[in-house]
């Protein structure tokens, strides 16, 4: 049933009173007779009034300049998404005066990216959307921009003991829970299980140790230790090489490795290394639907991909910062995007039309 529009007109009508007296009582702003205030506060809960938000913003013919703190695409395919999400919402919201800079830093770098998070405190914009991959670097800037009242929202990464406006993503430890359920319908006999943080700092990166966390936690709760030894590695190696030498002394120390999860978007360079290695046998899942990831799925080297909603992750950060600035909205403290299990099957419902 189609919820009818309330207007000031109605309720200063009901209340036989002016328009410009309601709006006083709503506003609370100016003198109303008492009698006259309680009349009107009656007659706006009987009729269940709203303010209409969007034509407020709309009148008010504010800007708000937002900021997006992110990596940069072209060093990391994966970050493509966020920036388009961001793009899309900024294209929609852009009537109500929202307008986006972005502050890219090199995902690489730590130097880098509290180099673009101190023009971002210079800056001093109405919100921020930032991904926290460098987590001892943006501790302080946290502290920063709650003192300077910026509200900001994290995305990709949560962050435990600090105070966003909100946390857009999926939950890590479910996540490494689910990829090990996943795997574990694919072994059918014992072995070794590898989690691979491939080009990571690890101990940088919260969320991926809540991933290994989850991941070891399944096989834990499922009384599987004695059948599966889970062992975990960091993997890092220059971009013109590959991790093959790495690999090939993991297999030569565990011979009955069964199978791989590589925490990150990054399961295309293991997926590449079982391809030339001709080994089937291996069972390989990872994340996100970057184009070298889907080439490997469809070849069936990459038995599972779990799609984190990069795109989605850019576009709700955006729209939560605008729902709190410009519609007043509560904003809940977490928004958990949903865990996709992608297989060469389902892969083309995911992929948006060009």
């Amino acid at each position: 049933m189609k919820k009818k529009i309330v207007r000031i007109k109605d309720i200063a009508e009901r209340a036989q009173t002016s328009k410009g007296t309601v709006d006083r009582v709503l506003h609370n702003r100016g003198r109303v007779a008492d009698d006259v205030r309680e009349r009107i506060l009656a007659i706006i809960k009987e009729l269940n009034y709203e303010p209409n938000l969007i034509a407020q913003s709309l009148k008010s013919q504010r800007a708000f300049n937002l900021a997006a703190l992110i990596p940069d695409p072209n060093l990391d395919s994966y970050w493509e998404a966020p920036h388009n999400g961001l793009e899309k919402a900024e294209k929609e919201l852009r009537q109500y005066g929202v307008r986006i800079t972005k502050f890219i830093f090199n995902s690489h770098s730590d130097t880098s990216f509290i180099a673009k998070a101190k023009e971002v405190g210079r800056e001093h914009p109405d919100g921020l959307l930032i991904a926290p991959i460098f987590y001892k670097e943006a501790l302080p800037f946290f502290k920063e921009w709650a003192e300077m009242g910026i509200p900001y929202v994290l995305f990709n990464t949560q962050i435990e003991h600090v105070n966003p406006l909100c946390y857009i993503g999926q939950d890590s430890y479910r996540s490494g829970s689910l990829a090990a359920k996943i795997l574990r319908f694919g072994l059918h006999s014992p072995g070794t299980v590898l989690v691979a943080h491939v080009n990571e700092d690890i101990s940088n990166s919260a969320h991926l140790i809540t991933k290994e966390e989850g991941f070891r936690d399944y096989f834990k709760s499922e009384q599987l230790e004695d059948t599966f030894k889970v062992i975990s590695k960091e993997i890092n190696f220059p971009d013109d090489e590959g991790p093959d030498k790495q690999l090939d002394d993991l297999r030569k120390q565990y011979p009955d490795l069964s199978a791989i999860y590589v925490t990150n978007s990054k399961a295309f360079e293991v997926a590449a290394y079982l391809e030339k290695n001709a080994l089937k046998d291996i069972k390989l899942i990872g994340y996100d639907l970057i184009g070298r990831n889907q080439q490997y799925l469809n070849k069936g080297i990459i038995d599972f991909l779990i799609n984190q909603n990069p795109l989605g992750q850019g576009y709700w950060g955006i729209h939560q910062l605008a729902n709190h600035l410009i519609f007043k909205k509560e904003i809940p403290a977490i928004k958990f995007l949903p865990l996709d299990i992608i297989t060469k099957e389902n892969l083309d419902y995911y992929l948006d039309p060009q």
